[in-house]
């Protein structure tokens, strides 16, 4: 795939005109595509350092003396670091139902998820977020998000796509790539598992994993930004029953 988008920015150069696609551009959209296969750990976890400072810029974040933020910091008590991934915490004042964590610890719960769940629910969600991160989705994720804001870069003629290169509105743009990436069923499935484990690993209730998908399930249907692009609802429930049982 990524060496047909190469073929394709290349094609595009020669039919173009040569003005707005430098050769010097192109080998280095070039060198980014191919760069977005092999990005470090290290690499990944600087661009969601950047990615969550764009998103937190663009949304309301709620005050720390807040309900919201009072909230969410007695949910997560105790909760500093998972899996060797050290946390950080806010909540976005948003009436949508979701939430996200990122590579470099980063995990944002929007108000309307606090609304509609409890406290043990959202433990399930945003262990099933943290899962994504730490079974590498999330920099699968970020790989496909790099390498288009590279081919995007190569078109507008603007040069390097390295992290530190990338404008304020490009970031912008990268981090909704990402916020908004959709993930296969048998990621969401391993997500689902590595929430199951982590509600273990922490004492917290398991049987939240199954009503917090049963509830959005009966709420939203399909509509919910949790679960939009994931497999049935219902079905994941069944299958974190199992789990547990």
């Amino acid at each position: 795939m990524k060496k047909l988008a190469l073929v394709s920015l290349l094609s595009l150069a020669l039919c173009g005109p040569a003005q707005a696609f430098g050769l010097n551009t192109l080998l280095s959209a070039g060198t980014d595509l191919v760069k977005s296969a092999t990005l470090s750990d290290a690499e990944v976890q600087a661009m969601a350092a950047e990615s969550s400072k764009a998103l937190d810029k663009q949304a309301k974040v709620a005050a720390a003396g807040s309900p919201q933020a009072k909230r969410l910091a007695k949910i997560v008590s105790g909760l500093s670091s998972e899996d060797g991934l050290k946390l950080n915490f806010k909540v976005y004042l948003d009436k949508e139902v979701n939430a996200f964590a990122m590579a470099d610890g980063t995990v944002r719960v929007y108000s309307g998820l606090l609304d509609k769940m409890t406290d043990d629910e959202v433990r399930y969600v945003i262990g099933h977020e943290i899962g994504h991160v730490k079974l590498g989705h999330s920099k699968k994720a970020m790989q496909v998000a790099y390498a288009a804001s590279a081919a995007r870069k190569a078109a507008a003629g603007s040069g390097n796509a390295n992290v530190a290169a990338f404008s304020e509105s490009e970031m912008g743009e990268l981090s909704e790539q990402i916020l908004h990436a959709q993930f296969s069923q048998s990621q969401e499935s391993d997500a689902d598992a590595y929430a199951v484990d982590f509600l273990k690993r922490h004492s917290y209730k398991l049987d939240a994993a199954p009503s917090a998908l049963r509830k959005l399930a009966a709420l939203y249907g399909n509509d919910s930004s949790l679960l939009s692009s994931h497999p049935a609802a219902g079905d994941r429930a069944d299958k974190v029953e199992k789990l547990i049982k």
